[in-house]
């Protein structure tokens, strides 16, 4: 009876780090407009978590099995997220200030291969260099990396990208 109990609280927990798993992946392929991609995954995820959730109303006598359901809940949005990570889907906005107006950043970038639209700002301690730069997910760490090398005090936001037309880079990626 022991190992049955057992052997049900670990397929409960295993069935709804999958289940979130897959629902975290689905919501961000729909938040990326992978349609086709979020709609495939969507079946699979429900299929999952009907049968995770007979499983633990079919024995709502054993409260471990509902701490196994809420557990692996909370481990799904964890493996989800770090799925999501590796996968980097998408572009990313990245805006750049300069501590100082160093004219040479923009072109160091632009040999490492990234897009830079560069401009002077004035900011309250006088003139800045203010880059915007567009670049995929996957190299951002690299980028911010880049960027703090160039110049360790720049202030750095970045921000997603849905949809961009025409410009230099975009003849690049399409190449």
């Amino acid at each position: 009876m022991l190992e049955n109990a057992t052997g049900m609280i670990v397929i409960i927990l295993v069935i709804n780090v999958v289940y979130v798993t897959l629902f975290t992946i689905r919501m961000i392929f729909t938040l990326k407009d992978q349609r086709y991609l979020a709609s495939v995954t969507s079946v699979i995820e429900i299929i999952i978590y009907i049968i995770g959730l007979g499983l633990v109303l079919d024995n709502l006598d054993k409260p471990a099995n509902l701490a196994a359901y809420a557990i692996g809940y909370g481990v799904g949005v964890i493996v989800g997220m770090k799925i999501e990570e590796k996968l980097a889907l998408g572009y990313i906005t990245v805006n750049v200030i300069t501590k100082e107006y160093e004219p040479d950043i923009p072109n160091a970038l632009r040999d490492k291969g990234y897009g830079v639209t560069n401009w002077v700002a004035y900011g309250r301690e006088g003139e800045r260099l203010m880059m915007e730069i567009l670049t995929s997910r996957k190299s951002q760490t690299d980028l911010y990396s880049t960027v703090k090398a160039l110049d360790p005090h720049a202030f750095i936001i970045s921000h997603d990208t849905k949809t961009f037309y025409g410009g230099f880079w975009v003849k690049g990626i399409r190449r």
